[in-house]
């Protein structure tokens, strides 16, 4: 688990220079650094703006209100189509130079919007729907559907989720096999991040 975002830089030398170019940049911005979810988070007012992350083919900008952005220069994707709603993602590859008066401006947008109060919300109204092999588990093992039953309707979800997400029945099962300790133990799939 990474504790600070000059940890987070040691771990990941292949984008280091990159990385400490845009953590130059957000740290001119008034934005709170910290590390959430594995990763350097900047924050405004106790509302997460932008995110770095470090992959094996390219280096990112998480917006978490992106989808609100103008995006003028359309560079903006959404990595996880079916998954998020506001979410939005710069890539950077290791060639691209990154053009630093534009990131400002998309942050400063974010910032702004930010203050407006504008965000997008997460649906919460959508129905939990069990995976097959979930629902079996929880049918014949009483104990462990009591447990499940404890956590809330998202973290409900999450679990769900993780095993629906796996292509194969060996990924499924898998899947399952390390989540059921940890919901027989009250811990939630991401509470590590958190």
């Amino acid at each position: 688990m990474t504790k600070n975002v000059d940890e987070y830089l040691e771990k990941h030398e292949d984008w280091r220079d990159q990385l400490t170019v845009l953590r130059r940049l957000l740290r001119k911005i008034p934005l709170e650094e910290t590390i959430k979810w594995g990763g350097p988070c900047y924050a405004h007012n106790g509302k997460n703006i932008v995110g770095l992350g470090a992959f094996k083919n390219h280096l990112a900008l998480w917006f978490y209100q992106g989808a609100l952005l103008k995006d003028e220069e359309q560079v903006l994707i959404n990595a996880q189509v079916d998954k998020t709603k506001a979410m939005r993602q710069w890539r950077f590859s290791r060639e691209q130079k990154i053009p630093r008066m534009l990131e400002k401006k998309y942050v400063s947008e974010t910032i702004k919007n930010s203050e407006l109060g504008l965000e997008i919300k997460p649906d919460r109204s959508k129905p939990l729907e069990l995976p097959t092999e979930l629902a079996q588990y929880l049918q014949e093992n009483k104990k462990l559907k009591v447990a499940f039953s404890q956590f809330t309707l998202s973290r409900q979800r999450e679990f769900a989720d993780h095993i629906a997400s796996a292509k194969r029945a060996e990924t499924r099962t898998r899947r399952l096999k390390t989540i059921i300790p940890m919901i027989l133990d009250g811990t939630g799939l991401h509470d590590k991040y958190r």
